[in-house]
């Protein structure tokens, strides 16, 4: 009876967890009703979750998945997973703009790490930072990466890391969370402001279904992290 007890306690755990990692937010209310258990189940076994760090609670008081669903997330999904997924997408982007484009994930501390790039067509392009760490401060991937991009989608940086040096970045979307930070790097000289909020544009449209749409592609872009 106990196992079976301890059994029916995680189905339901599970099943709130997905709930809120399908909806990227839900009130206690809805996250009941959507894993067909009674509020006071519900928030028991939230707060269980909630103390684990795989459900947060923003300030409305609605459950989001937490931080350790987005890493355990990260880890399935693994670094070579990753960017085979994003490969396409960063394909099209260069193919698209001409410019570098890069993957970026969060790195120790205060700092961010590509782990990918594309390399951009131009004689003058930016040359592999893959493996490299980037302050989150100051950094188009970090804004994007610390949750600080625009209402519209994506941030731009001129002159932040590099001198003369412009970037623009996007957020890859998992479970409602951003996982990594896609973005094109260029020559400021070639990015005027028209240009760069059309390529955020085209990022943001981009990055944020880009773990949600299938695709048969998933070759290795010529540099990553796994190739090192």
């Amino acid at each position: 009876m106990a196992a079976d007890s301890s059994t029916r306690t995680v189905e339901r755990a599970l099943a709130l967890l997905s709930a809120v990692c399908t909806d990227g937010a839900l009130s206690l209310s809805d996250a009941a009703r959507v894993a067909d258990l009674s509020a006071s189940t519900a928030l028991r076994l939230l707060r269980t979750l909630e103390g684990s760090g795989f459900v947060s609670r923003d300030p409305g008081g609605n459950f989001r998945p937490g931080a350790s669903v987005i890493q355990l997330g990260a880890l399935a999904l693994g670094h070579e997973s990753l960017v085979s997924l994003c490969t396409p997408a960063m394909k099209g982007l260069v193919a698209k703009t001409g410019e570098s484009c890069y993957l970026s994930i969060p790195g120790p501390g205060d700092t961010g790490i590509y782990i990918a790039i594309i390399e951009g067509t131009h004689s003058i392009r930016h040359a592999s930072w893959v493996g490299r760490s980037i302050p989150l401060e100051g950094s188009a991937a970090g804004k994007v990466l610390t949750g600080r991009e625009t209402e519209r989608g994506f941030a731009v940086m001129r002159s932040g890391v590099e001198d003369d040096v412009t970037a623009v970045a996007a957020p890859v979307i998992m479970g409602g969370r951003t996982v990594a930070a896609l973005s094109i790097v260029a020559p400021s000289y070639r990015l005027d402001e028209m240009k760069a909020m059309k390529i955020g544009k085209d990022l943001a449209m981009v990055a944020k279904t880009i773990l949600t749409t299938p695709s048969e592609d998933h070759e290795m872009p010529q540099e990553s992290m796994d190739k090192k």
